[in-house]
């Protein structure tokens, strides 16, 4: 009898007069993001998503590279990898599924979701796969080709995420977006 009720009470059906009646219901709308052409339909990571972008490319490579380096034996230099074994953990880092990531429009703003990146505030619908995988995946590739992995690897074993994040989102993201940036750049001034 008690599952019989807890049941009814769970599924808010009832005769007239029961305990849910009258309690004022909060309803809660999620629409999912519009994408205009270039969102839908272009190669490359439309302008207003390349923070995002490298944020989640620099927090996959530290990822990578840090769980990598923890399996190593103790008898290495604190960790270190060798150039064979951090250039195939930053090609594998750049060739995953990137499946994990996808766009929701919070407050009229498109913007990343998934690990590694800053959760936004309020209720919406991620739009997973299609595109974004595939420009996750140039995007991070083409990293490699301009940085190469040996200056990745330096700059990631030189300060973690955040030294991998302003490396590569120097030229994408304001200031404010990247940790440390102020402080490194008065720095080298």
């Amino acid at each position: 009898m008690r599952f019989l009720l807890l049941l009814l009470l769970l599924t808010d059906w009832g005769p007239p007069g029961s305990l849910g009646e009258g309690i004022p219901q909060k309803t809660i709308t999620a629409t999912s993001p519009h994408f205009d052409e270039e969102e839908k339909y272009s190669t490359h990571m439309p302008q207003h998503l390349r923070c995002d972008a490298c944020q989640i490319i620099s927090y996959q490579m530290w990822k990578h590279l840090i769980e990598t380096e923890t399996k190593q034996p103790s008898h290495r230099a604190k960790g270190a990898l060798s150039e064979s074994e951090y250039t195939d953990v930053l090609e594998k880092s750049c060739s995953q599924s990137w499946k994990d990531y996808g766009v929701r429009e919070v407050n009229k703003v498109k913007r990343f979701f998934g690990p590694g990146i800053e959760k936004s505030e309020g209720i919406s619908v991620m739009i997973s796969g299609g595109p974004w995988p595939g420009r996750l995946f140039k995007m991070c590739h083409n990293y490699l080709g301009e940085f190469g992995e040996d200056q990745l690897y330096r700059e990631y074993r030189q300060g973690g995420r955040e030294a991998l994040e302003r490396l590569l989102c120097r030229d994408t993201c304001p200031e404010a977006e990247i940790p440390g940036q102020g402080a490194f750049l008065q720095k080298e001034l």
